[in-house]
């Protein structure tokens, strides 16, 4: 496999110690062990192992990864095996894909209250999806929905919003039949957005009252209910971005697109295409732009740090979620009554036992099997420098 020429790790190895000292109290402990974390990955300071070929006899030193969720290198392994792992439950019909954006004013507010606000998206959504779906003017069936947390826009701006991958119909009220939907039409995303809108608003009318929201900066003032309420007032008219795309071709089609979405954090290595006395240009996508969208942007290096870190999740927060007939507690018997009445068989089980603990490494010269010869320790276990005093949690 290729390694691009420029690294995220390489920005926050060049710029970060310097960075770091200059926000000294506005960068959090989480968004410190992220840096920390991505600039030790595969590196000497977390150890290793040196590898031989008995084949060609060539010798490699291999170093240890982060294994940090942040991390560009580390996504790639975790993606695909979490792809393998749903490969089987696919079913073979139509799927689509929706989306569930928030508004750039309450996308503002959800930068101070993460964990609040990004639940609430998942959940509101999720909502909203299974309700209109079970209404018998729409479709009338229970449906399964897989939604994945996004909240970068291509420039690295914070732009949060889900992605919805869902099957084109559900099992009945009953659980007797299989319910599809029109071909090539799931649910009406007008209706999708209203409810959306009413929902949200309320839980987060709720969350004020509830003192579960923190409001800083420019913000500070909406702790008052009264100028809550009249912050709130603009959101209850504006049209909220829900939007359903056309249906893929296939099962194998969901699986192409879940691979490219599931693990990604703000960008990955192959978009980096320098980094100079300039700053550090990257590969971008300008959907605004109708002749040439595929374009290059370049930001210093510090601003390059602090739109990458504007995605570091709350510690513990899940950004892959199951809901309805998916959700874990009834996935299994759900997906096989759906086979049963769709007349699919159940997918094969492998029978052949995993070995979860060993790793192959594989010669790049001649492709041959390589062994370990020798391990070395980390230097030092990854941690974030001190916490400092105000840095915000």
């Amino acid at each position: 496999m290729e390694h691009p020429d420029l690294e995220v790790a390489d920005i926050f190895r060049a710029h970060g110690p310097a960075w770091r000292q200059a926000q000294r109290g506005h960068l959090s402990l989480g968004q410190l062990k992220v840096m920390s974390a991505i600039e030790q990955c595969r590196s000497a300071a977390l150890g290793g192992h040196a590898l031989r070929c008995d084949t060609c006899e060539h010798v490699d030193i291999a170093y240890n990864s982060c294994r940090n969720r942040h991390c560009p290198k580390c996504q790639a392994g975790a993606a695909r095996r979490w792809l393998e792992a749903r490969r089987n439950e696919l079913l073979p019909v139509e799927y689509y894909h929706v989306v569930f954006t928030l508004p750039a004013t309450v996308a503002a507010l959800a930068w101070h209250n993460k964990s609040v606000l990004y639940r609430l998206l998942f959940e509101l959504a999720a909502q909203t999806l299974c309700t209109i779906a079970a209404d018998p003017k729409h479709l009338g069936a229970r449906i399964g929905a897989t939604l994945v947390l996004h909240t970068w826009g291509s420039a690295l701006t914070h732009h949060p919003h889900v992605h919805g991958i869902v099957p084109g119909g559900g099992l009945s009220q009953d659980g007797e039949r299989w319910v599809a939907c029109r071909r090539g039409f799931f649910l009406p995303v007008r209706v999708l957005s209203r409810l959306f809108r009413r929902r949200f608003l309320e839980a987060l009318g709720a969350a004020h009252r509830a003192g579960q929201l923190r409001f800083l900066g420019e913000h500070a003032a909406l702790t008052e209910p009264t100028a809550f309420a009249r912050w709130m007032a603009p959101l209850r008219r504006c049209e909220w971005v829900v939007y359903a795309k056309r249906p893929f071709a296939g099962p194998e089609a969901v699986l192409a697109y879940l691979s490219r979405y599931t693990h990604r954090v703000a960008i990955s290595n192959r978009r980096l295409v320098a980094m100079d006395e300039r700053g550090v240009t990257f590969r971008w996508k300008d959907y605004r732009a109708k002749d040439q969208m595929h374009k290059t942007m370049t930001l210093g290096a510090d601003e390059f740090m602090r739109r990458f870190l504007l995605h570091v999740l709350p510690s513990g927060f899940h950004r892959i979620r199951h809901y309805g007939l998916f959700a874990n507690a009834g996935r299994k018997a759900n997906l096989a009554r759906a086979r049963a009445l769709l007349r699919v068989p159940a997918p094969a089980v492998d029978t052949q036992p995993v070995e979860r603990n060993s790793t192959m490494f594989i010669c790049r010269h001649c492709g041959a099997p390589m062994a370990i010869t020798a391990i070395f320790l980390p230097i030092k276990a990854i941690q974030a420098p001190a916490r400092h005093q105000g840095a915000p949690p």
